[in-house]
């Protein structure tokens, strides 16, 4: 009885000790089946977040790469070449493409990609326009330098031509003073004309009948040979026109009006020139008569005379 009894007790102890056990065990389990879950939950969300972080990176690094491209491009901008169109241009894909990498919250590893290789064809044109716009600036600068060689030889020749001129301009003038004809011995007489033809000079007023007046050419051996005409005009007292009393222009808003004309062959030899007035009346009033000589519309020379 006590042995039965004995048993029994250690049967139901060994029955609990079984149970706990299976407890503990199951429960050991679970939380170490938990913490395993945990632990990769937690090692997965890590890698995640390094990704992330990764890609957030390479995506900072790629707009900090463009900004220098965009930059890069207003210094070649502003060399003012005949590029500048066409980097304006690539300025622009610049900037797009960093507008729409900033528009980009979580770029996939695959927009990057794309995103570096679209950064590295931007590199390479830029690269390229560099080079060319090198070339170019060179190219201009040797232009330039060619140009202000132009100038400078142009500047020299206009200077010589206009030396040249000048000096054919002050050699015409010396010509054309030179040509110029001088006349002198600028004379009025009053003349009485007797029966038999012969003429006599006179200071009286009633026996003056006509009036003679001459000048002297000079000799000129470059002045224009062949027939000149020169004009005399004749004023009385009241400043009156006598003899012909006609008009002459001469086309440049210039006119004479001229008592009569005397005309020479001049062939560069000295000439003696006169010619008469004849008075409308018997005779010539009393007074003062004033001659002036004309060559066309310049006078070149006068004298008068007085009648008693």
């Amino acid at each position: 009885m006590k042995k039965h009894y004995k048993n029994g007790w250690v049967k139901t102890l060994f029955a609990l000790l079984f149970v706990f056990g299976l407890g503990a065990t199951f429960y050991i389990f679970s939380k170490e089946s938990g913490l395993d879950f945990n632990l990769s939950k937690n090692i997965t969300d890590k890698k995640q977040n390094t990704i992330l972080s990764e890609r957030e990176l390479a995506q900072k690094d790629i707009l900090d790469s463009l900004n220098i491209l965009k930059l890069a491009y207003d210094v070649a901008i502003l060399e003012k070449t005949s590029l500048s169109q066409q980097l304006e241009i690539e300025k622009r894909n610049v900037e797009n493409l960093m507008e729409i990498i900033r528009a980009s919250q979580d770029p996939s590893t695959e927009q990057i990609v794309l995103y570096r290789k679209q950064l590295s064809d931007l590199r390479l044109s830029l690269t390229s326009n560099v080079v060319e716009v090198k070339k170019l600036k060179s190219q201009n600068k040797n232009l330039l330098t060619e140009i202000e060689n132009q100038n400078v030889v142009m500047y020299q020749q206009k200077a010589e031509n206009d030396t040249l001129v000048s000096k054919q301009k002050k050699l015409e003038s010396t010509l054309k003073d030179a040509s110029k004809l001088t006349m002198n011995n600028f004379k009025a007489v009053a003349l009485l004309e007797k029966k038999s033809g012969k003429e006599l000079e006179t200071d009286r007023a009633k026996n003056a009948q006509k009036l003679k007046v001459s000048f002297t050419i000079n000799g000129n051996s470059i002045a224009k040979t062949g027939k000149r005409i020169f004009y005399v005009q004749v004023l009385d007292q009241k400043n009156n026109v006598l003899g012909e009393n006609k008009l002459i222009e001469f086309g440049n808003d210039k006119a004479l009006v001229y008592s009569f004309i005397v005309t020479v062959d001049f062939q560069g030899k000295p000439a003696n020139v006169y010619g008469i007035l004849n008075c409308d009346e018997s005779h010539f009033p009393k007074g003062t008569y004033f001659v002036n000589f004309f060559d066309k519309q310049e006078i070149f020379g006068n004298t008068s005379i007085t009648l008693e």
